[in-house]
């Protein structure tokens, strides 16, 4: 009966596979970056070479290996390799493979499972594998794209240890295009790179592995055939026609979504203009939502710049509504306006230290009584409330006079910093006549 599962036996990869296929490292020595997961020295790589691999689940974005190093374990193993798809997978086709791991086990034979794109299993099916995990019935070696803390499930993931790739520089890129160009499983010499196509197609990749040897296969296929007494040279023009658009990743609602925009208010809240411009960018281009970008700059121009300059918080203002009425492509206009605005602006964090440290007094403080002369005078008796001064009747437009509870001094939650319009309010605060 045919299932989900089948046991890796590694043959010889036909040369009409992709490039990426065919250049699949074969052991750690051939894998390309990712030194701090399986270098040298690593507890990864320890694991794998004594064959003593534990449950683990890979963690990082496409074309950094994943795969590659599972392939890498089911050739390093004396154990038996079982592969698992991940779509269409139910419960009953994992308790039948987890039975069968159980006999090898009771056999004395080790059994590694290996399961792609772990995170599209649902909670049913990751719960199924919980005690062949934890009674070491099987090793389960799960990949994902994902982040295994929000999409695996934690119980799984306590008896697992996860480990993160990361995308791969561009002398890692660089590295795996010139193997493909000459090694025998690749292009065997045949074709050449000009300088600029080379750099290209490492542009283009942007850190994806896998795409970079795509990329470089259709354009060897654009270039013509070559020979390795006669090769053809891979152009620029090759390289754009293959892949006109960059392969920038952005994941909307995950991560690298939340990175870039914490690095974008970050940016901002530094005061770099090009920094901000760089995020932003990378939001735009990534398709992502000109409102959410938009809010997040009305809050931060409360939160970092305050009464530093008020004039931020109504030009982040008009970029929401910029963004709402107009949308990309205009708007991308608007929104780099209030993005640098933001960040050339003076701050301060007054505002919001003082709206918190205030709701702390309300929350945790005792409950304090209005002052009398503050109290409302529109109900009966409130004659006797005492006498409120009202600041218009003074040349200055202000008096001083008492508007904190009892037991509160001014200045207890309102902090303003000498920086921008906010150093000359600082003087009105206090009582005194302002600066000019």
């Amino acid at each position: 009966m045919e299932t989900l599962f089948s046991e890796v036996v590694e043959e010889p990869i036909p040369m009409d596979a992709p490039l990426a296929v065919r250049m699949r490292p074969r052991t750690l020595d051939e894998l390309v970056g990712q030194d701090e997961a399986c270098g040298q020295g690593s507890w990864l790589r320890k694991a794998i070479e004594n064959d003593a691999l534990s449950s683990i689940v890979l963690f990082g974005p496409a074309g950094t290996g994943k795969t590659s190093l599972a392939h890498i374990i089911a050739q390093s193993t004396q154990a038996t390799f079982v592969e698992v798809s991940a779509i269409g997978g139910t419960v009953s086709d994992l308790r039948r493979e987890i039975k069968a791991a159980s006999e090898r086990k009771r056999l004395g034979r080790r059994t590694i499972l290996f399961v792609d794109e772990i995170h599209r299993f649902n909670r049913a099916q990751q719960d199924s594998l919980l005690h062949a995990v934890e009674d070491r019935t099987l090793v389960l070696v799960g990949a994902t794209t994902e982040n295994p803390y929000f999409e695996v499930n934690s119980a799984l993931l306590s008896r697992s240890r996860v480990v993160e790739l990361k995308n791969l520089t561009d002398e890692d890129i660089a590295e795996l295009i010139r193997r493909a160009l000459c090694d025998e499983r690749g292009l065997k010499g045949a074709y050449s790179l000009a300088d600029d196509a080379l750099e290209s197609l490492v542009m283009l990749s942007g850190g994806d592995g896998r795409a970079a040897l795509t990329s470089l296969e259709l354009a060897a296929q654009l270039a013509g055939e070559g020979t390795p007494s006669s090769p053809t040279i891979i152009t620029t023009e090759d390289v754009e026609l293959a892949n006109p658009h960059r392969n920038v990743p952005y994941d909307k609602n995950k991560d690298m979504h939340y990175d870039i925009i914490s690095a974008f208010i970050k940016s901002m809240r530094g005061s770099d203009p090009d920094a901000a411009l760089y995020w932003l960018a990378r939001m735009i281009d990534g398709g992502e939502d000109p409102k959410f970008i938009a809010r997040r700059m009305m809050i931060a121009a409360s939160e970092d710049v305050g009464n530093a300059d008020p004039q931020a918080l109504l030009v982040a203002a008009a970029a929401f509504k910029s963004a709402e009425v107009i949308g990309y492509p205009e708007c991308r206009i608007n929104l780099a306006q209030a993005a640098t605005y933001i960040a050339l602006a003076p701050k301060s964090n007054a505002v919001e230290a003082g709206i918190d440290a205030a709701l702390s007094e309300v929350r945790h403080g005792p409950v304090r009584a209005v002052p009398n002369h503050l109290r409302d005078r529109h109900r009966p008796g409130s004659e006797d409330y005492g006498a409120y001064k009202y600041p218009h009747s003074y040349p200055e437009g202000w008096v001083d006079q008492q508007y904190l509870p009892d037991g509160l001094e001014r200045g207890s939650f309102y902090k303003p910093t000498e920086r921008g319009w906010e150093a000359y309010r600082t003087d009105i605060a206090a009582n005194r006549k302002p600066k000019k």
